[in-house]
């Protein structure tokens, strides 16, 4: 085993790139699951008769649980070695994978999505960490450019895969082809990844610290999610959990789940102002790099898996589109992310990674609005293809090169508690924006079908009847209802499908901006002209 004091050295010998492509091909295998879901979706609604709220959870617990576990991962990672914390992670999410393939319902499918979201947790941080910890000098960018864009290429290339599975072989074998390729990364990374540690591992893992974050991550998303469905302050129907019924009737269970969110965050902070051993070392974020970093990836995060949530839904639902054409047009996001990874490294050392993560946000900003404004109840989806194009490019550009820049100056002893902290910002980021771009286009398919149906002649309750069964499906009922309705009205069903969808696009291109905003308050490094 090797410590990140003897590091392996680029000047003394050559890189070890088939690590990288073992540690890349890990990542690749936990990311893409985060998107290959989404153009599944609506077909395992169909099939487990899953509500949209629902459906959220399927993708917002993955992300969820990865967020909340990360952190602990990069200590564990640190203490006891990264490579076997990212042999284990892999270990537990094919195990999970097979249990998520097996599945009957939808309340089986969100529990195996938990658990690989713990093995998701232990092979981020583990991965990243270890390239931070083993490339040094010109081999540095490359690795990150290789790391990064395979982030970038793999959520966007997700779709593609999904719809492809779901189309020939069922939606169960998006998680059944993560055994074998598992089993390969596995074998691969014992012969070609060298063991990291620190070398003076913390050996206490700060458990109030874990609860208090878990607890206050949980709460917050659980409210943003379940807002629409249970009421905001005033309760707008009942809520029991296994037999237990909320006893208020005058508030919500939503406004009690956002104070106590607040409660447990502010808990976690005072513990780790006072723990010996924090779980987060709060002294990091006297880095400008690394807070101004983690805040602008938490915030572009949002913008980028929310949006990939609902793309499809669109695509299916209102265009018509089968799952692999739907995946086929969010193919050209992976084929941008992937053109402009290849040169983003290239890239950083002429402007620097600030600079290219900044072009990279713009162009995911213009990409995203751009979508919003083209969509239409009548549009070719292909019309979209040069938007999308255009967000991939930025996703390549931006991913990677923002990642650099938050862990430039972290101590190489600390990169396993600095991996998991930009790691979590991001999965955050993620779920929040699974939540918040979700609510956004539940409330946006109530409000505009109902408007709609009115304007097109049905009576208030019957339009109010339909608004609530599209709204709680995420549209996926659009064209079952619209066979069932007269030509207007059916057309008024598809044009509320694309006006949600429109606000949607613009939400998540709103947050992605402010993420761009927010890099301005990255410092200059040492080695950037610009």
């Amino acid at each position: 085993m090797t410590t990140d004091g003897a590091a392996t050295d680029p000047a003394v010998e050559r890189p070890p790139w088939g690590a990288l492509v073992v540690l890349s091909a890990g990542v690749s295998l936990i990311i893409i699951d985060a998107t290959i879901v989404n153009v599944a979706l609506p077909t395992i609604i169909d099939q487990l008769h899953l509500t949209l709220t629902q459906a959220e959870w399927v993708n917002s617990t993955y992300a969820l649980v990865f967020a909340s576990l990360l952190i602990l991962f990069g200590r564990l990672g640190d203490a006891l070695g990264r490579k076997r914390v990212f042999m284990i992670g892999i270990a537990v999410f094919v195990g999970a994978s097979l249990l998520a393939a097996l599945a009957p319902t939808g309340g089986l499918l969100i529990l195996a999505r938990v658990v690989q979201g713990v093995g998701g947790a232990a092979v981020l941080p583990s991965s990243l960490s270890l390239v931070n910890a083993t490339f040094r000098g010109s081999a540095r960018p490359v690795a990150f450019g290789v790391w990064g864009a395979t982030i970038g290429g793999m959520a966007a290339l997700g779709p593609l895969a999904g719809g492809a599975l779901t189309e020939f072989a069922g939606w169960r074998w998006i998680f059944l082809v993560n055994l074998p390729l598992g089993v390969i990364i596995i074998a691969s990374a014992r012969r070609l990844v060298p063991e990291s540690s620190d070398p003076a591992p913390v050996r206490s893992w700060d458990v109030p610290g874990v609860i208090t974050l878990s607890l206050s991550l949980g709460l917050f998303v659980f409210a943003l999610i379940e807002g629409q469905t249970y009421g905001w302050v005033r309760p707008d129907r009942a809520f029991s959990v296994g037999g237990w019924d909320w006893p208020l009737a005058g508030l919500s269970p939503i406004a009690f789940a956002f104070a106590f969110a607040a409660v447990f965050v502010t808990v976690f902070l005072a513990i780790e102002r006072c723990a010996v051993q924090p779980l987060v070392d709060v002294e990091l974020f006297r880095l400008r790099s690394f807070s101004a970093g983690n805040v602008a990836a938490l915030i572009v995060a949002l913008g980028e898996f929310g949006l990939v949530f609902a793309i499809p839904l669109f695509l299916q639902s209102v265009l018509g589109l089968s799952p692999l054409q739907s995946g086929a047009v969010l193919a050209v996001t992976a084929l941008g992310a992937l053109v402009a990874g290849g040169a983003a490294a290239w890239l950083s050392r002429v402007i620097g990674p600030r600079a290219v993560a900044r072009w990279g946000l713009g162009l995911e900003a213009i990409g995203l609005a751009l979508y919003a404004v083209l969509v239409g109840p009548d549009i070719s989806a292909w019309r979209l293809v040069p938007a999308l194009f255009v967000y991939g490019l930025g996703v390549g550009l931006a991913t990677a090169q923002l990642t650099s820049v938050i862990l430039a100056d972290i101590p190489f002893e600390r990169s396993g508690q600095g991996s998991g902290i930009q790691s979590t910002s991001r999965q955050i980021g993620s779920a929040l924006g699974i939540a918040i771009l979700g609510a956004t286009l539940a409330a946006g398919l109530a409000t505009h079908t109902k408007a709609r149906l009115e304007a097109s002649g049905l009576a208030p309750a019957q339009a109010a009847r339909i608004s609530s069964v599209v709204s709680d499906s995420g549209g996926t009922a659009i064209p079952s209802l619209s066979a069932q309705l007269p030509p207007p009205a059916a057309e008024a069903l598809r044009e509320a499908g694309a006006a949600a969808t429109r606000r949607t696009g613009l939400v998540a291109a709103g947050f992605v901006l402010v993420g761009l905003l927010a890099t301005f308050l990255l410092p200059r490094q040492r080695h950037e002209d610009l």
